[in-house]
C-alpha cells in the first residue's frame, strides 16, 4: 500500500508555469518546467513557413493540431519522405529517429508532447540556416542556466 504520510510535500508547487519561445517560423509555449520527466508545448507556426527536417537522437514526439492547417513531412518504413495533412484533434506520433518536419499550410496550433527537451536535433535540412541544436546550444539560445 502507499504511504501518504512518506511523500515529501516541500516539491509541491500550485504555481502557473509558461515560457514563450521565439522561432524563425513562429514561436512555441512551453507550459512544462524543465524540470519535469516530460515536456509539453503548443508550436504556433505561421502560414507556409516550415520546421526543420530533423531527427531526434533521445526525444520522442506526438502532436494533435487545434487550430488552423498543417501538415508533417516524415518518413516512412521504406525511408521515404512522405507528407500527411494532419487532422484537427487527432493525435500523429513520430518515432525515435525518425526524419520529420511540421508545415503550416495557414497559421496553426499544434499541441507537442514529448520527452523531455534532452539530446541533439539533428537539423537536415533548414530554412534559417540554423545550426543542430545540442542541450549546450538550447540553453545558450534559451538563455537557461
Amino acid at each position: 500500500m502507499f504511504d501518504l504520510n512518506k511523500i515529501d510535500k516541500s516539491k509541491f508547487s500550485n504555481d502557473s508555469y509558461v515560457r514563450k519561445i521565439e522561432k524563425p517560423w513562429g514561436y512555441e509555449l512551453h507550459w512544462v518546467p524543465a524540470n519535469v520527466p516530460y515536456m509539453g508545448k503548443i508550436i504556433h507556426i505561421n502560414a507556409g513557413s516550415r520546421l526543420s527536417l530533423q531527427v531526434h537522437d533521445k526525444k520522442q514526439e506526438s502532436w494533435l493540431l487545434t487550430n488552423g492547417r498543417a501538415k508533417v513531412v516524415w518518413e516512412n518504413n521504406l525511408g521515404e519522405l512522405m507528407e500527411t495533412e494532419l487532422q484537427a484533434n487527432v493525435g500523429y506520433t513520430c518515432a525515435l529517429g525518425q526524419k520529420h518536419r511540421l508545415v503550416g499550410i495557414t497559421d496553426c496550433d499544434v499541441i507537442e508532447v514529448s520527452t523531455p527537451e534532452i539530446g541533439t536535433t539533428y537539423r537536415l535540412e533548414d530554412d534559417y540556416k540554423r545550426p543542430d541544436e545540442t542541450e549546450d546550444q538550447r540553453k545558450k539560445e534559451r538563455e537557461e542556466k
